[in-house]
């Protein structure tokens, strides 16, 4: 089998597990400086599966960090989140939209902070995204 960029155990493997870890935790970060975002479900959907986001990431960082110390490349595919933080992140889009949007904002003070870690969500999926082809990618080829 071929090695390519992003092929678990490479360079390119870990700076995109260490960035999902980054964008999912900073989606948290935000989230919960809003004093208010426990008042909607989406919300609270989004804080739980970006941790588990972060925890998950930092697991599958960790791997690549050993392989790249044992000077391994990893051809096993392993599972991926990427379902659980679209929908996520989908799910807090849709809320942030309505008190955006027909809300007008007036009502929910936190509002910006909401768009914050929604975006945050969208750039961790788009690196959950990136891994994701790449597994498929190998399993097809394997």
């Amino acid at each position: 089998m071929k090695d390519f960029p992003g092929t678990p155990g490479t360079l390119t493997a870990l700076i995109l597990r260490i960035l999902q870890c980054l964008f999912a935790g900073g989606s948290i970060i935000t989230m919960a400086t809003a004093p208010t975002f426990f008042n909607s479900t989406a919300f609270c959907y989004l804080i739980a599966s970006m941790g588990l986001q972060v925890i998950w990431s930092f697991g599958l960082a960790s791997l690549d960090a050993y392989a790249l110390a044992r000077k391994k490349i990893l051809h096993n595919t392993t599972l991926v989140t990427a379902t659980l933080s679209l929908a996520a992140a989908s799910s807090a889009a849709g809320v942030t939209v309505l008190y955006t949007r027909d809300l007008r904002g007036y009502s929910v003070p936190d509002c910006p902070k909401f768009q914050m870690s929604v975006c945050l969500a969208f750039v961790s999926w788009m690196m959950i995204e990136i891994s994701s082809l790449i597994m498929f990618w190998l399993l097809a080829a394997g």
